[in-house]
This record gives C-alpha cells, sequence and structure tokens, in this order.
C-alpha cells in the first residue's frame, strides 16, 4: 500500500484560495499562556528582538510590563508607538494609537493583552478588534493571550475557578492564528513569582492566592493551555496530510474507532471502545457502515444499530454512519481521513466456509491497517451471539416482484421466437439480457437473479436444438449458458447496485431539500411566532402525524406555542414528559429508554448549555425515529429550531434593552429639560409669596399688586407646563377621542389669541382669514391648542415686538393655516427636529419651554389625518404650517 496517492483537486482549489487570501493578510502569532505571570509578555518580546536581530522593522504598539524590570529591559531598542491619550469621566487613560500605527506601517507590530478591553471613545471595543484590522492592513502581529479568556472555555474556567471571565476572545481568532506558541510554567514555580512580587504588588498577590491563584486553579488551567495548543497541532497536521495525501495514520495521538453492525454484540463494542479512549485519554467515534448489497436483517436489527449509536453518544463518543459498497473500504477511509491510531472490531461469527466464500471484513481491515493497531473483540460465553452473518442479502421484493420477471422472461422469449431464424443466436442472447437489466432496474436483486436464470433456461429450451426440451446437442451451448448465466447475474448485481445508490442519493436529496428549505425559511421570517410555526411546519411534513414546540410559560412549566395539526392535545402525562426534557435536557418519549410508553418523541432545543424549549413529534411509527438517518435529521431539525428560537429571543431581549434605554433617556430628558422650567416659576412664587409674609404690611399697594401678578404668572406657566406633559402623555397612549363637527377656522383662531392675549402684550399679530373660507371637521379644542402652541413657539423665539402673521387658505382638498415670524429661523437639518419630544431651539423674547409643544402639535394634526411641516421664510423668520383633511374620509396632500 502506498503512503501517499494523488490530491484531491478540489482540496486543491480550496487550499489555493485559501493561500491566496492569507497572503495579503499579516501573519498572526499568539503566545498563550494559562495565567497572569507565566512570562507570555518575556517571551513575546525575545521573540520580537530577534525578529529585530534578523532586520525586521519591529514596533511596540503596546506592551505592560508591570513593572518587571527584566521585562522592561527587553523594550530597549525596539521603536514604541506612543500611546493614544482618552479622557473618560474626567479621568486619563491610555490606549493603543492604532492610526499611528497604520501610518507608521512597520512589518511586525507588538500587542499585548490581545483580550483587553479599549476606552469607551476608542475606533474599537476591543483590542482583538485592533489587532484583526492591523492583519487585514498586512501587518504581522505578536500577542499574548491567557486561557480564561477564549470565550468557548469561559463557562469552564467559570466552573474551575468561580470566576467569571468578562474580557472574551472569539476562538476563530484562535484558530486562524498562523502560530500558537505555549509559554508554560508550573503552578509551583508560578505561585513562587506570585509570593516574590514579580506578578502583582504583595497585597493583591496575597488576594490572589486565596482566590484565583490555587493550585488546583492553576494545574486544570495549565491542562487547558495544553490540551488547547495540542488541539491545534493535531489541525495543523491532519491539515498536512490532507494537503500532500497521505493517507497513512500518524498516530502522534490517540483516536479510537468503534466499527459496530447489527449484532447484540454490539452495545460490548461500544463499551469496550469507551473503557480503551479513557485508558488512553482519547477522543474516539462510534461507525455504523450501510453496506449497499447488505441491509439489517429487520426492524429489530435497525434498532440495534441506533441504541448503539445512542449508547456511544451517552458516553461521550461521536456517532458516524456512513454507505457504501465495502465496509473495509469505509471504515480504512475513515480511520485515514480522522487519524485514528486504534480501531475496535467484533469478532466474527459466521462459518469459516463463508468467509472464504464472501470475505472477511475483520481480515480486509487487519491486512489493510497499515500503522492502525486493531482490536477484535469476542463475546461473553452466554452472548446471544447468532451463528450467521448479523447481515444478509436483502430480500428486495416480495412474490409479486418475482411474478412480474416471469412475466417479463416470457416476453423476452416471444420477442425471441418472432426473431429467431433471422437473427442470430447472440442477438437473441441480447434480448435475454435486455430483459434480466429491465428486472435489475424496476425488481431488484432477487427477481433479477431469477431472470438470469429464466433466460438461460428459456433460450435452452427454445431455441438450441433439440428444440422444446432441455438436452444440449453441442456441448459448446453449455460455455455459452455458463456465460450467459454469468453476465446476466453480473449486470442484475450492477443494476441493482446503481439502483440502490441511486436511491441513497434520491434520500440524501431530501434530507438535503428539508434542511435547506427549512434553513432558509428561519433565515427570511422574523418573530418567534413565524420561526417555530415554520419549524413545526416542515417536521410535521417530513415526519408524520403531527409535531409541536413547547417553550417555557409564565409559570416554568412547558407550553405549546406552535403545532400542526392544531390542536395538539397534550394530556397531563405527556406535559410531564416534557417538563422532564425541558428540565434535564435529554430526549424522551417514544423511541428512546426514558419513557418510551409516551405517544410522541420529545426532544430539548439546546443552545450551548441552556434549554430554550422542547420539539415533540408523533411519528407514524416508533420505528421512523429510531434508525440513524431520519433521528439524525430530526436532531437537525430541533438543532436548527433551537438557534431560531434562540436569536429570536435575543431580538426580543436586544428591542426591550433598547425600549428600556430610550425609556431612561428619555426619562433624563424629560428631568432635565422641565426641572429648570419647574424650578424657575416655583422660585419666582416662593420668592414673591415670601416676600409678602415677612413684609406684607410694609410693602406698598402698587408692589404687593406686582408680586401677586407675578405668582399668578408664574402658576399659569407651571399650568402650561402640566397640562402639556399631560396632553402628550394622552396623545401618545392613544387616550384621546377626536370630536368632529364642522368648525370655522377664524373662530378657533380668535379663540387661541384670546387665551395668548396676557401673553403677547404689546406684539403686534396679522391675522389674514378669508371669508369665504370653508367649515372643516375637526375638535375644535385640539386644533385651537395647536394654533395656540404655534403662536407661542413663535413669540418665544421672535425679538420683542417683531410682528407674528397668523395666515389660512383653502386647497381642494384640505385647510392649511400658517404661523409667521421674522425670528431667526431654523437652524440647518431642524425642520424635522422641531416636532420631536424635549427638542428646545434657541429662545427669543421669551424663556424656552419644556419642548413639547411642537411635539403635541404634531400629535394632533396626525391624529385628524393631515400634516405639519416647518420651513426658513423668505427674508428671514419661520413658517410653521398645517393641514387638516376637509374631507375625513382623505388626507391632504402635502
Amino acid at each position: 500500500m502506498t503512503d501517499t496517492l494523488r490530491p484531491d483537486p478540489d482540496d486543491l482549489l480550496a487550499r489555493i484560495a485559501t493561500e491566496e487570501a492569507r497572503r495579503s493578510r499579516g501573519r498572526l502569532k499568539v503566545f498563550l499562556g494559562a495565567a497572569a505571570g507565566v512570562g507570555k509578555t518575556y517571551a513575546m518580546l525575545e521573540a520580537a528582538q530577534a525578529r529585530r536581530a534578523a532586520g525586521v522593522d519591529v514596533v511596540v504598539g503596546w506592551a505592560e510590563p508591570h513593572g518587571r524590570a527584566e521585562t522592561e529591559a527587553l523594550l530597549e531598542g525596539l521603536d514604541t508607538v506612543p500611546p493614544r491619550p482618552i479622557v473618560h469621566r474626567g479621568v486619563a487613560l491610555r490606549e493603543l494609537d492604532l492610526d499611528m500605527v497604520l501610518a507608521r506601517r512597520p512589518a511586525l507590530v507588538v500587542v499585548d493583552e490581545l483580550a483587553h478591553s479599549n476606552a469607551p471613545g476608542s475606533r474599537h471595543a476591543k483590542r482583538w478588534q485592533d489587532v484583526e484590522e492591523l492583519l487585514d492592513a498586512g501587518i504581522d502581529v505578536y500577542t499574548t493571550l491567557n486561557i480564561q479568556h477564549v470565550e468557548s472555555l469561559n463557562d469552564v474556567v467559570a466552573q474551575i475557578t468561580g470566576v467569571v471571565t468578562r474580557e472574551t476572545v472569539p476562538d476563530t481568532l484562535l484558530e486562524d492564528a498562523d502560530e500558537i506558541t505555549l509559554v508554560d510554567l508550573p503552578p509551583d514555580d508560578l505561585l513562587r513569582r506570585l509570593r516574590e512580587g514579580k506578578v502583582y504588588v504583595p497585597a493583591r498577590a496575597e488576594t490572589a492566592m486565596e482566590r484565583f491563584f490555587r493550585p488546583g486553579n492553576l494545574m486544570a488551567l495549565r491542562e487547558l493551555a495544553l490540551r488547547r495548543t495540542a488541539d491545534r497541532v493535531d489541525a495543523q497536521m491532519r491539515d498536512y496530510r490532507r494537503d500532500h495525501a497521505i493517507r497513512q495514520a500518524w498516530p502522534a495521538t490517540d483516536r479510537v474507532l468503534v466499527c459496530i453492525s447489527a449484532n447484540p454484540l454490539a452495545p460490548r463494542l461500544v463499551r469496550a471502545g469507551h473503557r480503551l479512549a479513557q485508558r488512553l485519554g482519547a477522543p474516539w467515534v462510534v461507525l455504523h457502515v450501510e453496506v449497499s448489497r447488505y441491509a439489517p436483517e429487520a426492524e429489530s436489527a435497525r434498532n440495534q444499530v441506533a441504541q448503539a449509536l445512542r449508547l456511544g453518544e451517552r458516553l461521550g463518543a461521536e456517532a458516524v454512519t456512513l454507505e457504501g459498497d465495502d465496509a473495509a473500504t469505509q471504515i480504512l477511509d475513515y480511520a485515514r481521513l480522522r487519524n485514528a491510531s486504534q480501531i475496535v472490531l467484533g469478532k466474527p461469527a459466521r462459518p469459516r466456509w463463508r468467509e472464504l466464500a464472501f470475505g472477511s471484513i475483520v481480515d480486509d481491515v487487519v491486512r489493510g491497517s497499515g500503522a492502525i493497531d486493531v482490536h477484535v473483540i469476542t463475546g461473553e460465553p452466554g452472548d446471544d451471539v447468532p451463528a450467521a452473518m448479523p447481515l444478509r442479502l436483502v430480500p428486495t421484493s416480495r412474490w409479486p416482484g418475482y411474478l412480474r420477471s416471469v412475466g417479463v422472461v416470457a416476453a423476452a422469449t416471444l420477442a425471441a421466437s418472432l426473431a429467431f431464424g433471422r437473427l442470430a443466436e447472440a442477438n437473441l442472447v441480447m434480448v435475454y439480457l435486455l430483459a434480466v437489466v429491465v428486472v435489475a432496474r424496476r425488481e431488484g436483486r432477487g427477481p433479477s437473479t431469477l431472470a438470469a436464470v429464466l433466460s438461460v433456461a428459456a433460450f435452452d429450451f427454445f431455441f438450441v436444438a433439440p428444440h422444446l426440451t432441455f438436452s444440449v446437442a453441442d456441448t459448446e451451448y453449455l460455455v455459452m449458458f455458463a456465460v450467459m448465466l454469468v453476465v446476466g447475474l453480473v449486470v442484475s448485481t450492477l443494476t441493482t447496485r446503481l439502483r440502490r445508490q441511486a436511491d441513497s442519493a434520491r434520500s440524501r436529496e431530501r434530507r438535503t431539500a428539508a434542511l435547506y428549505g427549512l434553513s432558509r425559511d428561519l433565515a427570511r421570517l422574523r418573530g418567534l411566532d413565524a420561526l417555530i410555526d415554520a419549524s413545526v411546519r416542515h417536521v410535521s411534513g417530513v415526519f408524520g402525524r403531527g409535531a409541536a414546540v413547547l417553550l417555557r410559560g409564565t409559570d416554568g412549566r412547558p407550553a405549546v406555542r406552535a403545532a400542526r395539526p392544531a390542536p395538539f392535545d397534550l394530556p397531563p402525562d405527556e406535559l410531564a414528559v416534557a417538563a422532564w426534557v425541558l428540565e434535564r435536557g435529554r430526549p424522551a418519549g417514544t423511541g428512546t429508554e426514558t419513557l418510551p410508553g409516551a405517544s410522541a418523541l420529545y426532544l430539548p432545543l439546546t443552545t450551548g448549555e441552556r434549554v430554550v424549549g422542547v420539539l415533540a413529534v408523533r411519528p407514524e411509527r416508533a420505528a421512523d425515529v429510531q434508525s440513524p438517518e431520519p433521528l439524525n435529521l430530526l436532531e437537525a431539525f430541533a438543532s436548527l429550531t433551537a438557534q431560531a428560537v434562540a436569536r429570536a429571543e435575543a431580538a426580543d431581549e436586544a428591542a426591550r434593552a433598547r425600549v428600556e434605554a430610550e425609556g431612561e433617556r428619555l426619562r433624563g430628558t424629560l428631568l432635565g429639560s422641565i426641572s429648570h422650567d419647574l424650578r424657575t416659576p416655583l422660585a419666582a412664587i416662593a420668592g414673591s409669596a415670601e416676600t409678602l409674609l415677612s413684609d406684607g404690611e410694609a410693602i406698598d399697594a402698587a408692589t404687593r399688586r406686582e408680586l401677586v401678578a407675578a405668582i399668578h404668572h408664574q402658576a399659569q406657566h407651571l399650568g402650561r407646563l402640566v397640562a402639556n406633559l399631560l396632553d402628550m402623555s394622552r396623545l401618545e397612549s392613544g387616550g384621546v377621542d377626536l370630536r368632529c363637527e364642522p368648525q370655522s377656522m377664524e373662530e378657533i383662531v380668535g379663540a387661541a389669541l384670546a387665551r395668548l392675549e396676557a401673553l403677547l402684550g404689546t406684539t403686534p399679530v396679522s391675522v389674514a382669514i378669508p371669508a369665504d373660507l370653508p367649515l372643516v371637521p375637526c375638535d375644535a379644542i385640539l386644533v385651537e391648542q395647536v394654533v395656540f402652541n404655534l403662536i407661542e413657539n413663535a413669540l418665544k423665539h421672535t425679538p420683542h415686538g417683531t410682528a407674528i402673521d397668523v395666515a389660512a387658505h383653502a386647497t381642494p382638498d384640505a385647510l392649511v393655516i400658517e404661523v409667521s415670524d421674522r425670528g431667526p429661523g431654523l437652524p440647518a437639518g431642524a425642520a424635522e427636529r422641531v416636532f420631536e419630544k424635549f427638542y428646545r431651539g434657541r429662545s427669543g423674547a421669551m424663556p424656552a419651554g419644556a419642548g413639547l409643544g411642537l411635539a403635541i402639535c404634531r400629535a394632533i394634526v396626525e391624529a385628524h389625518g393631515g400634516w405639519i411641516t416647518a420651513a426658513g421664510r423668505a427674508g428671514g423668520g419661520a413658517v410653521f404650517a398645517f393641514a387638516l383633511p376637509l374631507d375625513r374620509a382623505g388626507e391632504p396632500t402635502p
């Protein structure tokens, strides 16, 4: 056996594309350690100094020596980019100056502490994002990382140390690193460095040794770092073997492959493989090969395979099912693909003569294993091992198929008889071979074998002299019969195999199409209800009578959220099964070993360590979800559904967080906006009242009247402010009912001006309302408030004594009212913002309010089906216009 073969062209193309992408990207080298103080920064700076000595342009973007003299000494001679100062909440902070490094563009930059969180105001939130930008710019990066900052290990580290690490780095960044250097230090040496003050200051070191830096924690973190580095090296070795098309396994690390079939010994093989993997401390795989020319004896045999695969998964194995024509070849190819060092097989139980006649999988695997160790496990004396091979030839058809094969041979005989005497005997043989192909294509192996035998017999009986007898005058015909039979059987076998492969391909296509359809719908739809409804629709369409998704209710128990067909009735005992699955995160129900008497199969919808719900499926038959293929497909459906549910819940949570944040922002804006408006009139009222109380007898009547008028004026101001707040609250909550009746706009404007008489004082107001304006259907009180707010707004932002113009005119479908002033006008880009809540512009003759008046105007006008705009006025100032539809069934055109 050769150790290498021609590389796969697709792999070569993919490799070339990857190399092309990497060529323009910088190289990343990560110095990985188990904890702080193992010497990562020291090792990184040593490597940087070596590169500088080799003539490479090296720059220190960020280094944290932590006051260690030996580390600071390694910075000498290296060009250092000054840190970028950032002031946050009055505190001066320093961060990596990313722009300066990019402008300097060195060949190699040193960036310490990859998991660091940047200060607010930086371009990126995390330092690893800075590193990615440097790599994209083609700059090589040296960086450091502690194992507890790897995102996928966050929960594991928290469970070991009791400390939740907030700063994490995505696993993809570590997986894409060009090189990982493990900086290792035994726990005793690290604790000694800690006591000597070489890691933290003494006071902090004592606290660290009592909490995070306990010997057990350090040993566990060290193992995690070693395993992570070993996994990376193993992945690199697999890539090398794939790139160089090396088939021979390299047992640099152990991996156990347990091969099972439909045999009572399968669970024993799985347990033996588990013990072997535990002794070796190695990952392991349980493999079942479905051979195209064989199939399990019956449904019970398929259940044996499914139970053995599930047993392996419970014991921590990876369960894999393959299809192929030769089990030994499939086993060896997969073992080399996964770089397995150990193969576990069961001892053959069939007679020796059958092994000599049909071959032995064990012998073929042993002969072809090469450097892979093969373990053959025998059964116990009491094991119920069948005397024959556990796989048998499949009876592909029932008796109607055999009858149809007889009919096809009879039809071929009739056709040959019509051509007899006109065609040579060899051509008649072709007619019979065509019949064999037809039977094999439609009926399978058994009927096609019968057709081959009947074809030889019919040809001999009808077309070989002496005719109508099985006697043969010329012995050379015996050779023809033998060749005809062999060719017929070979054609039958090949045709049947092609048919099985086509059926298998169609089955895989259906599974792929089902998964694609579900994933496409889940990616397209939005909202939790739409997502789970799509999932239930696809699952019920594939697996039978019904399916449902149960999510955790407000009481913590599962409740049906979507079902097909609806209603999906679950009695209390079935809900108890779903609750068990929701709490334990393991499958239960029909077809499983847990509560198998249930009417449905319940699968947990798991994302990471969290169970978000339960998928319930009622198959037509329990066997439909017990074999590996449908069970794997169902688990894939459950996985996609769980991810969709988690994504929808995360989106809902983010939306709630945004709403809460917006509410907090609005609350803060409201308090900030009205606090001054409340304090000012209250202070004036309190001051005037205090003056009246303390000096009331000594104050003359005129002064006393001024103080009372001031109290009255400020109380009115407070009343308007509170009224605006209440109006805005009612409008936003939909608590205002419009009482629309035909109204005269002249009367509405007059009422608003009457209310504003005290505020207007000597400010001139010009009113231009034609007498022939049509009546407009509206709520007079609310529209009067709109006019009031617009004139008051113009008064606030207009210099004292400047005229305010109010005009109205009719369009074919609306009545338009305009309020114009000669104030400073609108700031650039403020035409829409002025109608936002709490927006306040520059004040003029009066102090600005809380910023609610114009927002109330827009809410009222839009409630009437109208529009409101703000624009600059020719010659200076602003124009606010709003329109009310003359016909309440339509909307006015702006």
